[in-house]
């Protein structure tokens, strides 16, 4: 009876905490990411107070919370945009690769932390956060700016890329041999690739399957079946992220977008819990010596992330001030930097206080970015951005129309525009 009063008490006061938390950041104009994994930090192992009856609720709370936000990610796509999108915006999806992937690696080798963890370090430092950025968007007001859908372009990108970049890294994980390693990596693609294949042929059929007029059932059963699959993926060695966002690209039309407004309050809710979680298994004290490689990636991956957004919006045909708007937006890591970090820290436990680092420090920069990279490079290089210069260039093919965050943008692409 204690241990559940306990339980109770903490789970109360956490979530409580949370929702103030996340007041307040918005009051100030900041994503809430950055907060919750203090909070994480100074109730966690070696922080102010220590929690101890409700930490394993929250482990559990924090994998559902990650299931959640790749279940609302594959919800904004259909199979059918996605490997259009592939089409139209690999070569930028290659660029942003290779000019952002490349520092997380060569940081973990030059550390001495070996290739394992210079293949999840590389993950953290190139995904771009989608939820930040779809923020920062909305905040702006570049909703219909010609280089917003760019800027999605390359996040459907980055969301593609995972679904084959997960298994590799699980498969790394686990530590098997070559040859097991290579069986568990054929497995995992061939999970991926016959998901992706029966969401293209069959998609319409699985959504008649899935939906039901009465909201209760429908998120029973979209429930059930992501955590089911997201179950077996992880027993194959997909991960269970993919897995769950598998199962939101293979629903589509109604059946996505009710889904999306039933599943996003639980979202929002296991998400913070995941990042509370995060911080809560990382010792306060083990910061501060990855302090200055985490400064040092954050101003390199800055520049890299700018530079993609350069090169993706070029190819476009935007103006320069446009390319640097796109740049600035692309700056921001979060939630799936933490992702990746959690999966690795088991095995790479160094990835775990950098990677917390580095997601604050690119939190709070990020928004910063994204206001101010156009005009300070206006200020300090004027022949490079001139005033009057125009823009134009076709939205990309890309997210699914008619939901509430990174796909309405997409939708309104052809709004009048800032140059």
């Amino acid at each position: 009876m204690h241990d559940t009063t306990m339980l109770l008490i903490e789970l109360g006061a956490i979530i409580l905490g949370l929702g103030v938390i996340g007041r307040f950041a918005g009051r100030i104009g900041l994503s809430a990411i950055p907060l919750y994994l203090l909070v994480g930090l100074a109730f966690g192992h070696g922080g102010i107070f220590e929690l101890s009856a409700s930490e394993e609720f929250i482990a559990i709370g924090a994998e559902i919370g990650v299931i959640l936000l790749l279940l609302l990610l594959g919800l904004e796509y259909s199979a059918s945009e996605l490997v259009d999108n592939l089409r139209t915006q690999y070569p930028s999806g290659m660029v942003d690769f290779v000019l952002n992937a490349t520092p997380g690696a060569v940081a973990a080798l030059v550390l001495g932390w070996g290739p394992v963890a210079a293949v999840a370090l590389a993950g953290v430092t190139w995904i771009s956060s989608s939820g930040v950025i779809a923020k920062v968007l909305t905040d702006l007001g570049r909703l219909g700016n010609r280089e917003t859908p760019v800027v999605l372009g390359v996040l459907v990108m980055e969301d593609l890329a995972m679904a084959v970049y997960l298994p590799i890294l699980t498969t790394l994980l686990a530590g098997v041999g070559l040859m097991g390693g290579s069986v568990s990596l054929i497995v995992a693609l061939g999970t991926v690739g016959l998901v992706l294949y029966v969401a293209l042929r069959h998609g319409r059929l699985i959504s008649k399957a899935v939906s039901s007029d009465n909201p209760e059932l429908l998120l029973l059963v979209v429930l059930g079946l992501t955590v089911l699959i997201a179950g077996i993926a992880q027993q194959l060695h997909v991960s269970a992220a993919v897995g769950a966002f598998l199962v939101g690209i293979a629903l589509s039309g109604e059946v996505a977008e009710s889904a999306q407004r039933l599943f996003t309050p639980l979202r929002d809710l296991f998400a913070a819990v995941f990042f509370v979680f995060f911080g809560l298994s990382t010792d306060p004290g083990n910061i501060p010596p990855v302090l200055v490689p985490a400064l040092i990636l954050a101003v390199v991956t800055v520049v890299t992330k700018v530079a993609t957004g350069w090169y993706a919006a070029q190819r476009a045909g935007i103006s320069p001030r446009g390319r640097l708007r796109a740049g600035g937006t692309l700056v921001a890591r979060g939630e799936f930097s933490i992702v990746i970090a959690g999966l690795a820290a088991g095995v790479a436990t160094e990835i775990r206080p950098l990677a917390t680092a580095y997601v604050l420090l690119m939190v709070i920069i990020g928004p910063l970015a994204a206001r101010w990279t156009e005009p300070a490079v206006r200020a300090l290089m004027p022949r490079l951005v001139p005033v009057s210069s125009g823009s134009s260039g076709q939205p990309p093919a890309g997210m699914r129309e008619g939901s509430g965050t990174p796909s309405e943008t997409a939708a309104r692409a052809d709004s009048p525009t800032q140059p």
